[in-house]
């Protein structure tokens, strides 16, 4: 994946889907906005992002998808996030119980997703910077 620095994240994320691509996109796509995702319960949704606002630099909201919703229509509207992250970290109870490439079996209408801002997106500027990354 040398030259992949330079794809566009729809090509990105198709080698996601595919399984090609199980790594994170720390130096691919470069000058396009990367994001987290936290994806919550409904229930939980609103204090989060109120701590997202009242944190506004380390948790930036990009986008907050509605409940059971799973295509980002402002920031990746052809993205389906339950497949186009390399790996999902599912925590129960404060607690990792598994890493999953699909969280489609996981899905449900009562999920919340929250896109937040991250440093994948800048790093163009740290390279072109001289800082190694």
């Amino acid at each position: 994946y040398v030259n992949m620095a330079h794809d566009n994240p729809k090509e990105v994320r198709a080698l996601i889907r595919r399984g090609q691509l199980l790594r994170p996109t720390c130096g691919l796509a470069l000058g396009y906005t990367q994001a987290n995702l936290v994806i919550l319960p409904k229930e939980l949704a609103f204090d989060f992002l109120l701590f997202c606002q009242r944190n506004p630099k380390p948790c930036p909201a990009l986008e907050v998808l509605e409940p059971g919703k799973y295509q980002p229509i402002l920031t990746a509207p052809t993205a389906d996030i339950r497949v186009d992250i390399p790996l999902y970290r599912i925590y129960k109870n404060g607690e990792l119980i598994t890493e999953e490439q699909d969280i489609t079996k996981y899905w449900n209408s009562e999920l919340v997703s929250f896109l937040l801002g991250c440093s994948f997106t800048f790093e163009t500027a740290l390279i072109r910077a001289g800082v190694s990354l």
